[in-house]
C-alpha cells in the first residue's frame, strides 16, 4: 500500500456578519445587533413578521443592503446592477418559516479580492491574494438557550427568537488559505474592517461574527497519487483561537480518517462539525446538505432589487479609510513602529480619537511627524494603562484630544516634566479645564528660574553625602550626574526643570 509522502491543508471561509441596523431585515421591529437592543429580554424583539404569522408579509431594509453594498466594495468585489431574494428551506426549533430568505444564484456583491498582508510590518512586502466569491444578504435565525436568562439551570431548552429576521451577511471566500494563521490574520482583518465602516460592533462572544472554515487536505503518496479528503464545515465559530484550535486540528485528522475509511472529496462526502472547546477536537454533527437539498427558489413576497450605478457611487462615496491601510500610513508618514501602528488601528474609536489629537497637536505648531509620535505615546501608555484599569477604551477615559494636545505643548516647551506629563493625563481624565491651569493648581509646572535651580544645585554639591559622586562626575564619569539630579529633582518637590539642572550641573562641575 503506498505511503503519505506529504499533505497540504486548503481552507474556505465562510464568515456571518450581523448588521447593526437599528430594525431587522424584513420588519422594523428592533435588531439585537444594534448596541441599543443587544440586552434584550428573550422573545421580546418579534412581531408578525418575525414569527411568520399568516398574512404578514416582509419589507426589504435599505439600510441593511447600504451596509452590505460598503462591506462588498472595501473588500473589491462588484455590486450586482440586479439582485433578488431566495427561500432556503430547511427545517430547525429556531426558524420559524420552516425556511430562510436568502440569496442564491445572484448575490448582492461578487468577484472580489482582498491582498491580506502576512508580515506585521507593511514594507515587508508580502502578501496573498484571497479571493472573495460573494457576499450575500440574508436573515438569521433565533437560537436556542440551554440555561435560563441570568445563568440559571434549566432541564429543558428556550428558543429564543430575538435574533430571527436579524440581517445577516454572509461573506464566502476562495479556498485560498492553506494554513490556520492566514486564516486568522484574514479574520482579524475582516472584522476589523467591518467596525471602521460601522456595519457592525464585531463583539463575537455576542455572535456579531461567526466564522465557518471549510476544510480539507491535499494528501500526496510516494506513488505519485493526490488524494482530495472530504470537505468539513465548523459551524459558529466565535473567537479566534477556536477557528485557529479547529483548523489545526483538522489537519491533522483528515489524513488518519483517510487512512480509515478511505474516504475522499465527491458529490454528498461533505459533512458539518462543531468545536469543543474543552476537549480541543471537533464533533461531528451531520452529513452537509449540497445546494439542492435547501430546494431554493425566488420569494414570491419580496421585489427583486435594481442598483444603480449612482446608488453605487453614492455609498462609496462614504467608504472610509481601511484600517490596514491607517495601519500602513501611520508606519510610512509618522514612523510608527508596527506595534504601535497595529495597537492604534485595532479599534476603530481609539484610531479616530488618536488622529483627532494629532490634528489638534499640529494646530498648536508642533509639526505634524513629532506630533504623531508624541500622541502615540501618550494614548498608549498614560492611556492604555488607564484603559486597562477600568476596563475601557483609552477614547473613553474622559479627556479630550485638544487636552491632550496640550499637554504635548507643555512638554515641547519644558513647563512640565515626563512624570507630571503623566499626572496631568490622569486629572484632565476628571475634568474638561485646560492643562496649564491644571498644572499650574497642582503644581505641576516645571521650575525654570535660574537663581532658584542655582540653589537647589548648590545645595546638592555641597551635600557631604554626595561627595563621591561630585568627585566622579569632576573626574569625567559623566554617567554618575544622575544621581546628582535626582537630588536636586527630590529637594525641589519634582518642580525643577530637569534638563535646565543637568547643563547646569555640567557647567560647575566641569
Amino acid at each position: 500500500m503506498a505511503e503519505i509522502k506529504s499533505v497540504t491543508l486548503k481552507v474556505g471561509l465562510e464568515i456571518h456578519v450581523e448588521l447593526a441596523t437599528r430594525s431587522k431585515m424584513w420588519t422594523r421591529t428592533p435588531n439585537p445587533a444594534c448596541p441599543e437592543f443587544d440586552d434584550a429580554d428573550p422573545n421580546t424583539l418579534i412581531d408578525p413578521v418575525v414569527l411568520a404569522l399568516p398574512g404578514a408579509l416582509p419589507v426589504a431594509n435599505k439600510a441593511a443592503i447600504e451596509m452590505s453594498m460598503l462591506v462588498g466594495l472595501a473588500l473589491g468585489c462588484e455590486i450586482a446592477e440586479f439582485t433578488k431574494w431566495d427561500r432556503k428551506s430547511y427545517y430547525y426549533p429556531d426558524l420559524p418559516k420552516g425556511y430562510q430568505i436568502s440569496q442564491y444564484d445572484l448575490p448582492v456583491c461578487f468577484d472580489g479580492a482582498v491582498d491580506l498582508p502576512l508580515a506585521d510590518d507593511p514594507d515587508d512586502g508580502q502578501t496573498k491574494r484571497i479571493g472573495i466569491i460573494r457576499a450575500h444578504l440574508e436573515e438569521d435565525a433565533g437560537k436556542l438557550l440551554h440555561e435560563a436568562p441570568g445563568g440559571e439551570r434549566i432541564d429543558f431548552s428556550i428558543v429564543d427568537l430575538n435574533r430571527a429576521g436579524a440581517p445577516l451577511l454572509e461573506i464566502v471566500t476562495a479556498p485560498d488559505f492553506d494554513s490556520s494563521d492566514e486564516v486568522v490574520r484574514f479574520a482579524r482583518l475582516l472584522r476589523n474592517v467591518c467596525r471602521f465602516l460601522g456595519v457592525s460592533e464585531g463583539v463575537m462572544q455576542k455572535g456579531h461574527m461567526r466564522f465557518e472554515p471549510n476544510i480539507n487536505t491535499i494528501i500526496e503518496l510516494d506513488d505519485g497519487r493526490l488524494i482530495k479528503t472530504p470537505i468539513v464545515e465548523i459551524k459558529n465559530l466565535n473567537s479566534f483561537r477556536a477557528v485557529q484550535g479547529a483548523i489545526d486540528y483538522e489537519f491533522n485528522e483528515q489524513p488518519k480518517r483517510w487512512l480509515e475509511d478511505g474516504r475522499e472529496m465527491g458529490p454528498g462526502a461533505k459533512s458539518t462539525r462543531g468545536w469543543d472547546d474543552v476537549k480541543g477536537c471537533t464533533v461531528m454533527q451531520r452529513e452537509k446538505e449540497d445546494a439542492h437539498d435547501y430546494r431554493y427558489f425566488p420569494d414570491p413576497d419580496l421585489l427583486p432589487v435594481t442598483i444603480g450605478r449612482d446608488w453605487v457611487e453614492r455609498v462609496r462615496s462614504t467608504l472610509p479609510e481601511l484600517p490596514h491601510l491607517r495601519r500602513k500610513r501611520f508606519m510610512n508618514d509618522y514612523g510608527l513602529s508596527p506595534k504601535d501602528a497595529a495597537a492604534l488601528t485595532d479599534e476603530r474609536d481609539v484610531c479616530y480619537f488618536y488622529e483627532e489629537t494629532i490634528d489638534a497637536t499640529h494646530t498648536m505648531g508642533v509639526e505634524r511627524e513629532r506630533a504623531a509620535k508624541q500622541a502615540a505615546n501618550m494614548i498608549l501608555q498614560y492611556g492604555a494603562r488607564r484603559a486597562n484599569e477600568q476596563g475601557v477604551l483609552a477614547s473613553e477615559l474622559g479627556i479630550h484630544p485638544r487636552q491632550i494636545a496640550g499637554i504635548i505643548q507643555l512638554r515641547e516647551e519644558d513647563t512640565i516634566g515626563s512624570s507630571s506629563a503623566d499626572e496631568l493625563f490622569g486629572l484632565l481624565c476628571e475634568t474638561d479645564d485646560e492643562p496649564l491651569a491644571v498644572a499650574e493648581k497642582h503644581n505641576l509646572v516645571q521650575v525654570s528660574d535660574t537663581g532658584q535651580l542655582e540653589d537647589w544645585v548648590d545645595q546638592v554639591i555641597a551635600d557631604p553625602a554626595n561627595a563621591k559622586v561630585v568627585e566622579d562626575v569632576r573626574g569625567g564619569k559623566m554617567a554618575a550626574i544622575g544621581r546628582l539630579v535626582g537630588g536636586v529633582m527630590k529637594l525641589s518637590g519634582g518642580a525643577a526643570d530637569a534638563k535646565a539642572v543637568q547643563k547646569m550641573l555640567r557647567d560647575k562641575l566641569s
